[in-house]
C-alpha cells in the first residue's frame, strides 16, 4: 500500500522511483515465498512482477530523475540572474495563476504548443467552482498571461477570468481564435 501512494501520488521521479523499490522488495520476497513453499502459480507471477518493477526502478530513479535534475539546474541558474527566463514546460502543470490584481484564480493543468512554431496557443487553467462544486477549466491564450518563475498572471480580472467560456472535458480546442476566449 505505501508503494502504491508513492507511486500514485505523482511527487516527482525519486518518490515514484522509490515507490518501484518499495514494489520490487514485496516481489523478490513473495518470489521466495513462492520458491519455498512450491508455489509455481505465485513464483511466477512475483518473477515478472519483480522484472516490471526493475524497469520502474531503472526509468524513474535513472532516466526520469536526470531529467529533473536537469531541468532543475537550468531552473536555478536562471533564477540567479537578474532577470529569471526559463520555467520548464512539465512545470507548467500545477502552477499557481493570479490575475492582474493578485487574486487566485486556480492553478495551470495544461499548455497546448503550436507544432509548426513551437509557440504556447493557450493554457488550459482549472478553478474551484464556488461552494465546491468541482472544477471548471478555461483556456486562457498566451498573449493573455505573464509568467515567471513562481506563477501565471492572467492579463484579466477574476470577473474577466471567470467570463471565459469553460472547456468541456475531452472537447478543448485545436487552436485559439481571438474570439474563443475573449469575454462577451
Amino acid at each position: 500500500m505505501i508503494a502504491a501512494m508513492m507511486t500514485a501520488s505523482n511527487l516527482g521521479a525519486r518518490v515514484t522511483g522509490w515507490g518501484f523499490v518499495v514494489f520490487a522488495v514485496g516481489s523478490v520476497c513473495w518470489t521466495w515465498i513462492g520458491f519455498a513453499s512450491d508455489q509455481n502459480d505465485l513464483l511466477l507471477t512475483n518473477l515478472f512482477l519483480t522484472a516490471v518493477n526493475m524497469v520502474g526502478i531503472w526509468r524513474w530513479l535513472g532516466r526520469q530523475t536526470a531529467y529533473e535534475d536537469g531541468a532543475r539546474s537550468a531552473i536555478r541558474a536562471s533564477r540567479r540572474s537578474a532577470d529569471p527566463t526559463l520555467l520548464t514546460a512539465g512545470g507548467i502543470a500545477g502552477t499557481p495563476v493570479q490575475d492582474v490584481n493578485g487574486v487566485s484564480l486556480g492553478k495551470a493543468v495544461e499548455a497546448l504548443i503550436e507544432c509548426v512554431s513551437g509557440i504556447v496557443s493557450y493554457v488550459v487553467v482549472a478553478t474551484n467552482d464556488p461552494g465546491g462544486g468541482g472544477e471548471s477549466l478555461r483556456a486562457v491564450p498566451r498573449h493573455q498571461i505573464d509568467l515567471d518563475a513562481n506563477r501565471m498572471i492572467v492579463r484579466l480580472t477574476e470577473t474577466g477570468f471567470r467570463q471565459l467560456q469553460v472547456l468541456e472535458a475531452g472537447d478543448w480546442p485545436a487552436a485559439i481564435h481571438p474570439t474563443f476566449c475573449e469575454p462577451s
